[in-house]
Order: C-alpha cells, then structure tokens, then sequence
C-alpha cells in the first residue's frame, strides 16, 4: 500500500463484499480487497467503514454517528458510496427482528433461533418472490441522497462516487433477487440527478460471481473479482481527482 501522505486517500464505505474474500472476511488492510486494489492503483490509500449487511441507512448511520468519519472526512480526496447491494435482498424477517437475534438470551435459544431462522430463510425467499427486501428502494435513495447532501455541505470540493448492485447466486437468499433490477434502476436514475458518478457492479463481477468463481457462499467475491473492481474504481476515480487538483498534491 503507499505511503499514508500520498494522493489518492478513499473513504469508502461499504457491506461486506469490501472486505470479504474468497474464504471469508479479511482485515480492512488485506491489500487483495478492492478499496485497497483501487487506493493503490491511484498512489494512495484507502480507510474503510464498513459492516455485514450495510445498507444505505447503515451509511447514513456511519456519517451522522462515526467521531472515526467525522475526522477522515477532513483528510480523504475521494468517498466511495459501495452499498446498496445490501439492500435488495429478502428479509423474510423484518431488519430490527432478524438484527435482534444476537440479543436473544440464553445463549442456546439464540443459537436454536438462530439456526431456524438461517434454514428457513432460502425457502421463504423464494416463497414470497424475494419480498420484503432489507431496505425498500425509496429508502436506499433517501438516505444515498441525505448522505450526499451532507457531504457535499461538508465538503463541496469532495469527488463522491457509488456503485450500482452486485449480483449473487447465494443458496442462503434461495438464489433469489427479485428487487435487484428495480433497485438498480432508482439508483442509476438518482445518480444522473444528484451528479454522482456509479460503477455498475454486475458489469465487472456478473460472469465472476454467477460462474462460480467467487466465494463459495454465492454472494461474495474472490480475489480476481476484487482485482477487477479495484481497477474499475480506479478508473472511475481517477479523473475525479485530476479535476479536483488532489492527484497533483
């Protein structure tokens, strides 16, 4: 990775399919992740705020509540916006039920719920066709966009880009991802609105992914996936920086 005073430093936020490999999930300086492959292919680095699951309101929550963001934001040359492919995937469940499970105590309920509710999970999803989803589409643009505005409020000068839907074929969602498309669609629409520039995941890791290349969970990627993303990012950015005069510091 370069050094910390280089040009180039991301803040990227993002779910987990920035921070984890094909084997499972990585320290947020595994050089092999994407935010890393992108920051060093710019001559920087990349700070990652990131968690299982996130969705645009996780962004929301990470800007707004995160003293760790408050003060990156004064440093970085870039934000990357990398959720959202969270947020069209089934949840049988509603979120503040299927995240409270954690909480169950004894610890051998939880662990029965739990079990339960991860063996029913492919089959209500395909039972009821992939709805509801984690976060409902006019939600992801809600919170994308408060997210954007307070950025830019903070930092007009800031490049911000996000990213469109990855795809997954993932035995624990039934392979289902009914809301994806439609998803997709919002957030492309609302990124032509607000200016911000998307990378379309499915574009660079569709094949990777749906041809079994990836982890073997079906949701998450390999490192050759990572590499791709990494330097599609790269590209995206990169320009965004020469007009913000950061890629000369």
């Amino acid at each position: 990775m370069a050094s910390e005073g280089a040009s180039g430093r991301l803040l990227v936020f993002g779910d987990s399919l920035s921070f984890h490999g094909p084997s499972g999930p990585c320290a947020a300086d595994e050089a092999r992740l994407w935010p890393n492959v992108a920051a060093a292919a710019l001559g920087g680095t990349a700070d990652l705020v990131a968690g299982f699951g996130w969705t645009a309101r996780d962004l929301w929550w990470a800007l707004t509540g995160d003293p760790r963001v408050w003060s990156e934001l004064r440093r970085v040359d870039a934000v990357v916006i990398a959720v959202g492919s969270m947020d069209p995937l089934p949840s049988p469940l509603p979120t503040y039920l299927r995240t409270g499970l954690r909480y169950l105590r004894p610890p051998w309920l939880r662990r029965a719920v739990r079990r339960a509710y991860l063996a029913a999970q492919p089959r209500l999803a395909v039972a009821l066709r992939g709805r509801p989803v984690a976060l409902p589409r006019k939600l992801t643009i809600h919170y994308l966009d408060r997210s954007v505005y307070a950025l830019r409020v903070l930092r007009p000068e800031l490049p911000i880009v996000a990213v469109l839907p990855s795809v997954h074929r993932a035995p624990s969602y039934g392979g289902v991802y009914a809301e994806r498309d439609a998803t997709a669609a919002a957030i492309a629409a609302w990124g032509d609105r607000v200016g911000v520039p998307l990378l379309d995941l499915a574009a660079v890791v569709g094949e990777h992914v749906l041809g079994g290349r990836g982890n073997p969970d079906g949701m998450h990627w390999g490192w050759e996936g990572h590499a791709d993303v990494g330097k599609a990012m790269a590209a995206l950015v990169g320009p965004l920086l020469a007009a913000s005069g950061a890629g000369g510091r």
